[in-house]
């Protein structure tokens, strides 16, 4: 957490100002009212973003611990989720279907060398 650096307040003030703009405004698409406390809110943070204010120091550091957490819990759900409808199912089928991708079943030879008897590299056209 040391290496990663916190946003500044300007960007963090427009970045909410935006969050409750939307807020705000959303209900004029079902024709409803806007909100006001939330076009207030917004136009809060406009103003202390736009001054870069301190007082939103406080607010920057807690969303940025929010969002360090959110990422310490939803990071290892999504790599399960990833691993168990995907990894595992393609490693079930190529298991079925007799696939050694990696060549790691056992043979009687002496070694695991594979001599290749093509040609060993061209440096021509590389890029």
């Amino acid at each position: 957490m040391d290496d990663v650096k916190i946003s500044s307040n300007r960007s963090f003030g427009i970045v909410f100002f935006i969050v409750f703009l939307l807020i705000a405004l959303y209900p004029l698409i079902n024709t409803g009212e806007f909100r006001l406390w939330s076009l207030i809110i917004s136009f809060i943070f406009l103003i202390l973003g736009i001054l870069n204010s301190k007082i939103l120091t406080p607010l920057n550091k807690l969303w940025f611990k929010f969002g360090i957490f959110l990422g310490k819990i939803v990071s290892p759900i999504i790599m399960g989720i990833i691993f168990f409808f995907v990894v595992t199912p393609i490693g079930v089928l190529m298991r079925f279907f007799g696939k050694d991708v990696l060549n790691l079943k056992y043979n009687n030879n002496k070694s695991y060398w594979i001599e290749k008897t093509g040609p060993k590299s061209k440096m021509k056209n590389q890029f």
